[in-house]
């Protein structure tokens, strides 16, 4: 053990690892000579090469159709009813991309460096600059595709800012930019689907991924209609099945969303990076009470126009419409007056919950602050608003029964995004050969901390520009020999998804699936949610062995394994929640500091901003899989910060 365990007991400390695949040298040059130093695969021989990919948002259906023009046999699986389904289509505000079209300052440059910053310095500089030089390529692809993104009177694409940038670079299509851009991506999908180089298989999950001679061949999915369980092999894997946020039960993302395809692999061996860092966005409609399933998002970009506020006096009941300017306090433009309400998605939750916590906060139990478009309606005209966000004020409207043209809305802060993910190289490779991991399913770009409207920059570049030139290098020099179903490691890992099914339906317990998932929800939002603290860590982790034990002991599983069972499904993603809710509070409790999204309470500057500790924790947490109720292993990835200069954040 070294000074850095500081958790006797909890986890091991294994050899380093490093990123071997980015290129020395000026970072505008490595991405250029990684493909040019790629091994390339011949269109003939490309025929003769299967890829599976699982998952078929952004970055899945990017993959999938650009892989499968490329001319590779495409087997491609989600577990909606269509690709179109994917949990990318609730994306709202809009893309990055350092086009500079306003002309106020913005470049490849100022995108990566404010990527890096709002990560809280916690990624790596080569991927980053990579996803800032691809970022206007991506936007030519889905111009190219018909995307309708907004434009200006001069019929140019128009420009917004999201928070943590003092320029306007976001493309967006009035709320619903990520719905047109996975319908871009689908048409591209079913493009190769007619042209036979793509097979999709809907109604699909993941189950186990099968690794032989040390290499990923394929994986088994379960038929969801039918229960049938099926072997699918390949040349190489991609996992594109977004991430875990749904560990907190309640969170924005779509009650379907699980981590079983990446913590199923990170069980057969792939490394699991930075599991804690966890984004809470900050401009979500608050809860309204324990019948919720999900929360709902409302886009970042609302924060361009709205202005955010509470009340100066604590516990005042009154209409915000009768509470005189003098007596509102606009706390982000107070606070941090050069980003004012687009500060990053952590700061402003956090400043959220600290005014909630003053007694301060509006509505229901008062947890939630006022986003007001009084100013901007007088100013820019109602017409010009609706125009911009009136699909966003409509759903407000129909979840809330107010009408935010009249009244202030209500948001509070809610899990969104997980910046971590399986570790991958520079080639978007995970420790395993031959899987690969793309979007939100790898933790490769964000660091501690996702600006707004990088995500879906992000997938699509992964899908449409890295994959395709990366995966060519392992397939040219990767062994393709035939592998059969009868080979030991595909019989192993069927049987193993078998034999957890009839685990699972032979339960005979008193409690549903869903009552054990609520429980861990409570536990992960209070111990390792907004703020964590070391006594509150160790409790959790105590309290999630305890409800691990408590679940396979009296869980009930419904109905048949040859069927039609959401029972099912459900009790195989919580079981996966269960193990990987204890690898994040291992995780969050290992990291005695404070950087974007991971707030220590333990570790804070003196006006309560996340202070982090480079000197003991400038590395990637990349933990390996050790067993059922074995500690887990932390190896560790040097961060190396060449072009930008390690600096306390600020936003003032």
């Amino acid at each position: 053990m070294t000074e850095q365990t500081l958790v006797d007991g909890l986890y091991r400390e294994g050899p380093s690892i490093r990123d071997t695949k980015a290129p020395d040298g000026p970072l505008d040059r490595q991405w250029s000579e990684r493909k040019f130093g790629a091994h390339l695969v011949s269109p003939t021989n490309r025929r003769k090469l299967t890829v599976i990919i699982i998952g078929t948002g952004l970055a899945g259906a990017s993959a999938g159709a650009t892989l499968g023009e490329a001319g590779y046999q495409v087997t491609s699986f989600c577990y909606q009813d269509s690709p179109r389904r994917a949990h990318s289509i609730a994306a709202q505000g809009g893309i990055n991309a350092s086009k500079n079209y306003r002309n106020d300052g913005d470049s490849d440059y100022r995108l990566f460096y404010d990527t890096i910053k709002g990560g809280d310095f916690r990624s790596r500089e080569s991927n980053v600059y990579r996803l800032a030089q691809i970022s206007g390529s991506i936007i030519d692809q889905c111009v190219a595709q018909g995307v309708p993104f907004a434009r200006e009177y001069g019929g140019l694409l128009d420009n917004r800012s999201f928070g943590g940038v003092q320029v306007s670079r976001t493309f967006y299509a009035r709320g619903q930019t990520g719905q047109q851009l996975l319908l871009g991506a689908y048409q591209a999908l079913e493009r190769q689907v007619a042209a036979g180089t793509v097979t999709t298989h809907t109604r699909h999950e993941m189950l186990e991924l099968v690794v032989i001679d040390g290499r990923a061949r394929g994986v088994i999915v379960r038929n969801m209609v039918t229960g049938q369980i099926e072997t699918h092999l390949a040349d190489a894997v991609v996992l594109a099945s977004g991430g875990y946020s749904n560990v907190f039960n309640l969170s924005t993302n779509a009650m379907g969303c699980n981590a079983t395809a990446i913590w199923r692999a990170h069980r057969k061996g792939a490394l699991f990076a930075n599991p804690c860092y966890t984004q809470i966005h900050p401009t979500c409609i608050p809860v309204s009470g324990d019948h919720q399933s999900k929360l709902t998002l409302m886009s970042e970009s609302l924060r361009n126009d709205g202005r955010i506020w509470v009340p100066k006096t604590a516990a005042d009941q009154r209409d915000p419409r009768q509470i005189p300017e003098d007596e509102r306090d606009y706390y982000l433009e107070r606070t941090y007056p050069a980003f004012g309400n687009l500060v990053p998605r952590d700061i402003a939750s956090r400043a959220a919950k600290k005014v909630c916590d003053e007694g301060r906060g509006v509505g229901p139990g008062g947890l939630g602050v006022y986003l007001d478009f009084a100013d901007a309606i007088s100013r820019l005209g109602k017409e010009t608003v609706t125009a911009r966000y009136g699909n966003l004020f409509d759903m407000y409207e129909r979840i809330t029964g107010e009408d935010p043209y009249q009244v202030p809305m209500r948001i509070y802060p809610a899990v969104h995004y997980t910046m971590g993910g399986l570790w991958v190289d520079y080639d978007l490779q995970s420790n395993l050969p031959g899987l690969f991991v793309v979007g939100e399913a790898n933790f490769s770009d964000h660091g501690a901390n996702r600006l707004g409207a990088s995500a879906l920059m992000q997938g699509l570049a992964d899908g449409y520009f890295v994959l395709p030139n990366t995966i060519n290098d392992y397939l040219a020099s990767s062994p393709h020999d035939p592998i059969g179903a009868d080979h030991p490691a595909v019989v192993e890992a069927a049987t193993t998804v078998r034999d957890r099914i009839t685990t699972f339906l032979s339960a005979q317990g008193a409690r549903s699936v869903d009552s054990f998932h609520k429980e861990l929800g409570h536990i992960m939002w209070e111990y390792c949610g907004m703020e964590r603290t070391e006594a509150g860590l160790r409790h959790a982790i105590d309290e999630i062995r305890r409800l691990r034990g408590s679940y396979w002991a009296d869980v009930r599983v419904l109905g048949e394994a040859e069927e039609l069972n959401q029972s099912l499904e459900k009790a195989g993603r919580v079981a996966d929640f269960l193990e990987l809710a204890e690898l994040m509070c291992i995780d969050a409790l290992h990291r005695r500091e404070s950087c974007g999204g991971h707030f220590r309470a333990e570790s804070q500057t003196p006006d309560g901003e996340a202070q982090r500790d480079d000197e003991n924790f400038a590395y990637v947490a990349a933990w390996e899989w050790a067993g059922a109720d074995s500690a887990p292993t932390l190896r560790k990835e040097a961060l190396r910060f060449e072009w930008v200069e390690l600096k306390q954040r600020s936003y003032t």
